[in-house]
C-alpha cells in the first residue's frame, strides 16, 4: 500500500484560490501517518465555520464563500478530505471506507481544538460531517446542510444517485472537473475545471474519488447503516439551529431537506431555502447566497 502526495506545484496559480495550506498529521492503524490539508481565513479569534466538501471536489469549491465569511468576522476552516485536494491519497480502493473517512476527519477535528463550530456541509461533507456532529454535539453551535443526506439504507436511493453510482464505476477516465461541471447549473471556465483536476496528476491518485459513490449505504445491512441510525438518534434531539439550503436543480438530493426538517428539532423556525438554479455543486451556483445564509445563522450581523 502507498500513500500518495500531490506535488505542491500542481496548485500554483489556481484561478481565484491563493490560500496557503495548513497541514495536520493523523495516525491510521494500517496506513501510518496521513497528512490532511486545510485552508484557514478570517480572524483567529472569530467564531468558527467549518466547510466540508464532497466528491470529487476539494476545498477549492469554497473559494467564493471563504472571503465573504472571513470578511463578516468568521474564522473559516476548509479541509480537504483524505484522497482529495492537498491531503494525502492512499492509492488502493480498499484503503477507503465510510467509517475510515469519519475516523480520519474526527481525528483532524480533535486536533484543531475548536468549539462552538458552525458546520456547512454538502454531498459527502454531510455524510461525514453529520457523523461528527452526532459524535460531539456539544462541540457544534449550528449546522447548515446543503444537497446532502445521512443514509441508513432503509430507503430506496434515488434513481439519479444509482445512475451516478454506476457511471462512476464504468467511465474509463474519471475527470473530476467535467463531473463537477456536469452537476453545476452555471458554466465553469476552463481554468476552474482544471483546478478541480489539479489534485490528480494521474489515475493512481484517484482511488478515493473513484470509490466514494460505492461507500454510500444503500442497503440496511451496509457496514455503516447502524452507525448512521445511531447518528440519527442524536440528531433527532439536536435543538441547536439546523438550516437546510438545497438546490432546486439537483436530482440526486432534491427533497432531502424535508427529512431533516421533519426529524431534527433545530430545524424549527429556521429560514430554510430552496435555492433557485442551484445544482448539486451549489457552491458554484450560489456562493453569495449561501455565505449570506451562514452569516445570518452565525449572527455575525
Amino acid at each position: 500500500m502507498t500513500v500518495l502526495r500531490t506535488p505542491e506545484s500542481r496548485f500554483e496559480g489556481l484561478a481565484g484560490f491563493d490560500h496557503s495550506p495548513h497541514f495536520t498529521e493523523i495516525e491510521d492503524e494500517a496506513l501510518g501517518t496521513i497528512r490532511i490539508a486545510h485552508v484557514a481565513a478570517g480572524p483567529k479569534d472569530g467564531p468558527v465555520v467549518l466547510l466540508l466538501h464532497g466528491e470529487p471536489s476539494w476545498s477549492y469549491l469554497y473559494r467564493d464563500m471563504i472571503p465573504l465569511l472571513a470578511k463578516a468576522g468568521a474564522r473559516v476552516l476548509a479541509p480537504d478530505l483524505v484522497g482529495f485536494g492537498r491531503s494525502d491519497k492512499p492509492d488502493r480502493i480498499d484503503d477507503y471506507s465510510y467509517g475510515k473517512h469519519v475516523a480520519w476527519m474526527q481525528a483532524w477535528f480533535d486536533k484543531q481544538k475548536i468549539r462552538d463550530v458552525t458546520l456547512f456541509c454538502q454531498d459527502w461533507g454531510g455524510l461525514i460531517g453529520l457523523r461528527l456532529v452526532a459524535a460531539q454535539p456539544d462541540a457544534f453551535a449550528a449546522v447548515a446542510a446543503s444537497n446532502t443526506f445521512l443514509p441508513t439504507g432503509d430507503r430506496e436511493p434515488s434513481e439519479a444517485f444509482l445512475k451516478w453510482r454506476g457511471y462512476s464505476q464504468k467511465i474509463p477516465e474519471f475527470d473530476s472537473g467535467q463531473i463537477i461541471q456536469g452537476a453545476t447549473v452555471s458554466d465553469l471556465s476552463a481554468e476552474v475545471v482544471a483546478a478541480y483536476n489539479a489534485p490528480f496528476p494521474d489515475d493512481s491518485f484517484k482511488a478515493g474519488a473513484r470509490v466514494f459513490p460505492m461507500l454510500v449505504p444503500i442497503s440496511a445491512d451496509d457496514p455503516e447503516s447502524s452507525a448512521n441510525r445511531q447518528a440519527w438518534e442524536v440528531l433527532e434531539s439536536f435543538e441547536k439551529p439546523f438550516l437546510t439550503l438545497f438546490g432546486d436543480s439537483d436530482p440526486v438530493t432534491r427533497g432531502g431537506d424535508q427529512l431533516f426538517r421533519a426529524k431534527i428539532p433545530g430545524c424549527a423556525g429556521q429560514p430554510h431555502q430552496i435555492v433557485e438554479k442551484g445544482g448539486h455543486f451549489i457552491q458554484e451556483d450560489a456562493a453569495p447566497q449561501l455565505a449570506e445564509a451562514i452569516i445570518s445563522l452565525m449572527r455575525l450581523k
